[in-house]
């Protein structure tokens, strides 16, 4: 179980750290500035756990399952900002609502990074033994700060073309989502197996397949494709105009 949340850390910090390389270089800092705040406050809270309340919460099963929500939520926010852009990048005609929601969607930040820093600030109290708490608390607050917009910076050095960020950072929220799963189960069957089939849920089922399916097909057939969409509202942007650039 500690080796998926050290996983589950490193790709926490990482997805944070390339979601900042669409950004201008005032919010990568205003946002290093938020986590640096965060871990200089909440020093006082971090002193206060200990490594076996710790252990006892990663191998408590309601509290992992509602960690679990928070984790899915936020990888499908993220996913679909990821699905948005990519469709922005390869259309002229959107309409404004889209537009919106692709703007929200770019400028949420995440909130898993908060109990991550959280969490390595609880961590190195615990290793830096002896040290003022004060002090420890706010030299990781000082390296969080250097450290989001050096990272920031050097990820989008290493990796300039922006199609391939997007795939990367699809591809990593992707894992959390799975690790996530596994750090739920944590070592115990999700679900009972039967050896009876509930005919009536499965007829339920079917039957819903089915009505979606000619739904579909009824909507194929009045709107034949390449009409759909094509309603008031809609207002033609240059493909190149929503392409995150990397002074945005």
């Amino acid at each position: 179980m500690e080796a998926v949340v050290l996983i589950l850390i490193v790709l926490v910090c990482f997805n944070t750290v390339l979601k900042q390389t669409y950004h201008k270089p005032w919010w990568v800092i205003s946002l290093a500035a938020v986590c640096a705040l965060f871990v200089a406050l909440v020093w006082q809270y971090a002193i206060e756990q200990s490594k076996s309340q710790l252990h006892d919460w990663l191998n408590n099963q309601q509290l992992m399952l509602d960690t679990a929500v928070v984790l899915s939520v936020e990888v499908v926010i993220q996913m679909a900002y990821c699905l948005l852009a990519t469709h922005l990048m390869y259309t002229g005609k959107v309409r404004k609502r889209t537009l919106y929601i692709y703007k929200a969607l770019r400028w949420f930040p995440g909130i898993l990074i908060f109990p991550v820093l959280f969490h390595l600030e609880t961590m190195l109290m615990f290793t830096l033994t002896g040290m003022d708490f004060k002090t420890i608390a706010y030299g990781l607050a000082a390296v969080v700060l250097v450290a989001i917009v050096a990272l920031t910076w050097l990820v989008r050095w290493l990796i300039p073309e922006k199609e391939l960020r997007l795939e990367i950072f699809f591809l990593s929220n992707a894992l959390i989502a799975v690790l996530g799963v596994i750090a739920t189960v944590n070592g115990r069957t999700a679900a009972v197996g039967i050896s009876e089939v509930n005919w009536t849920a499965l007829a339920g089922i079917v039957g819903l397949t089915l009505l979606f399916a000619l739904i579909g097909f009824i909507i194929y057939q009045v709107y034949p494709r390449g009409t759909v969409g094509r309603t008031r509202g809609i207002r033609h942007i240059e493909p190149e105009g929503y392409v995150p650039k990397e002074s945005e």
